[in-house]
């Protein structure tokens, strides 16, 4: 990661650097991606771009030869006033011309970032690594589950990349799911379809509305998949079968997270966090409803655990994060106060908690280890646009005894954003910056008024 170690060199502001655009991209052979609209398998077409005005959305999938990297729309600037004495400072914009950042995936010193323009960028150092391309559907979701790359995608299919072991810029896709195999399979035996919308029937290992979001069991062994559709959908890693679909809510999932003790969590447009408790039966899953954590007017659009598996935080459209406490039998801790419109991602680091809204706004939330009490710190801007994803990773510049992360926020304004943040920093006591005040936690339950968020972003759907 690019520190403020460096010296001497000068960087020119955002808005002055012109983005470079796609050169020629060629796939040298064609690959099944998937199915069609009429659930048939398909191959994708050969496709060149010779022009940079050309619809990105005509950029064919992956092959291991193909790359946008050699001329990308990326431009990386870093902030010459940050400072190392700051306890939050941004350090660097990664700015692009391809779309709007859906996703983001920090995995050491690799960041990967998602889009509507249907790319996977790779950055390292704050400047771009690698590139790779995906046939169709934005990318809403990014996991990194070892050494394959998990995309999901508005087309409601999970997309599975690796690494090529003779080039480490270069990605390819090995699998689609559900998988070929898989689906043939499945469509055999009529009782495999179940009725959607419109008396549409799917075969049900198949989600028909976007991807959500992904999340994976600690030990890689599971992937789950939360849709639009109303389900989630449990896969298998060693051979990408999918193990069972949950029909989970009343309206589309906008948030899983897998947790501690066998528990799995989603959140719903329809403004309920519920818990799904876990069982392997046989080679297979089953997963049984436990109890319903929340249940309110407003969508939920996000949830997230801290890394010590201790703390649950609910992101909803009215701009509240609430959270509950492991250690007390998952009750419920509080509610965080600090944007004005919907809260459209979560993420933690250590004591931090960190929103990002609609606002374009991101707060930081420190939590005391004595009494879970949640202090807030600061609010981070700069977006010129909501922000839609979050990532954080500790920092490894850090001095031995500082406890500092490195930030990465993705935007509806097409940028992504670099920060460091530290745990040492002082709270706020508000009053500045239309900051909240230092404890920003209020009694449960009481009625939530529901915030509209940007209409590209869907009433109820994120």
């Amino acid at each position: 990661m690019t520190g403020s170690s460096r010296k001497g060199r000068i960087f020119l502001d955002e808005g002055s650097i012109h983005g470079r655009k796609f050169g020629k991209l060629k796939k040298e052979k064609d690959e099944f991606d998937g199915y069609n609209s009429d659930n048939n398998p398909r191959k994708s077409n050969l496709v060149r771009l010779d022009t940079p005005h050309l619809d990105p959305h005509m950029a064919p999938d992956n092959s291991p030869s193909l790359s946008p990297l050699s001329k990308s729309p990326w431009s990386s600037h870093i902030n010459e006033e940050s400072s190392t004495s700051s306890h939050e400072a941004l350090v660097g914009s990664l700015v692009r011309e391809e779309g709007h950042i859906y996703s983001l995936a920090a995995n050491k010193d690799l960041l990967y970032t998602g889009s509507d323009s249907k790319n996977i960028r790779v950055w390292k150092n704050q400047k771009e690594f690698a590139g790779f391309k995906s046939n169709s559907g934005l990318v809403k979701a990014i996991v990194i589950a070892g050494e394959k790359i998990l995309t999901g995608h508005q087309d409601g299919r999970i997309r599975v990349w690796k690494v090529s072991s003779k080039n480490e810029q270069q990605h390819k896709r090995v699998a689609t799911l559900p998988t070929l195999r898989n689906y043939i399979k499945c469509s055999i035996k009529p009782s495999n379809y179940v009725e959607v919308r419109r008396h549409r029937q799917v075969l049900w290992i198949k989600h028909y509305d976007a991807i959500s979001c992904l999340s994976l069991t600690e030990d890689h062994s599971l992937i789950y998949s939360a849709s639009w559709d109303k389900t989630f959908k449990v896969w298998r890693t060693s051979n990408f079968k999918c193990l069972e679909s949950v029909t989970a809510h009343d309206d589309a999932v906008n948030a899983l997270v897998v947790g501690f003790d066998g528990l799995v969590f989603t959140g719903s447009a329809d403004g309920s966090v519920k818990i799904w408790r876990r069982e392997m039966q046989g080679k297979g899953t089953k997963h049984f409803f436990s109890q319903t954590l929340l249940k309110q007017e407003c969508a939920v659009t996000s949830l997230v655990i801290n890394g010590e598996g201790t703390f649950l935080y609910c992101g909803s459209s009215d701009g509240m994060v609430n959270y509950w406490v492991r250690d007390t039998n998952l009750d419920h801790g509080g509610i965080l106060r600090g944007h004005k419109l919907a809260i459209l991602c979560l993420a933690t680091a250590g004591t931090l908690v960190f929103s990002g809204s609609a606002d374009m706004g991101i707060c930081v939330w420190k939590r005391s280890a004595l009494n879970n009490e949640h202090a807030f710190i600061s609010i981070l801007s700069g977006h010129t646009g909501p922000v839609k994803c979050l990532a954080a990773e500790k920092d490894q510049e850090a001095m031995l005894n500082e406890k500092r992360w490195i930030l990465y926020s993705g935007s509806l304004d097409k940028s992504v954003k670099v920060w460091k943040v530290s745990e040492n920093a002082a709270i706020s006591h508000g009053g500045h910056n239309n900051q909240p005040p230092r404890h920003s936690v209020d009694s449960f339950p009481r009625e939530l008024p529901r915030v509209t968020s940007l209409r590209k972003m869907g009433s109820r759907r994120y």
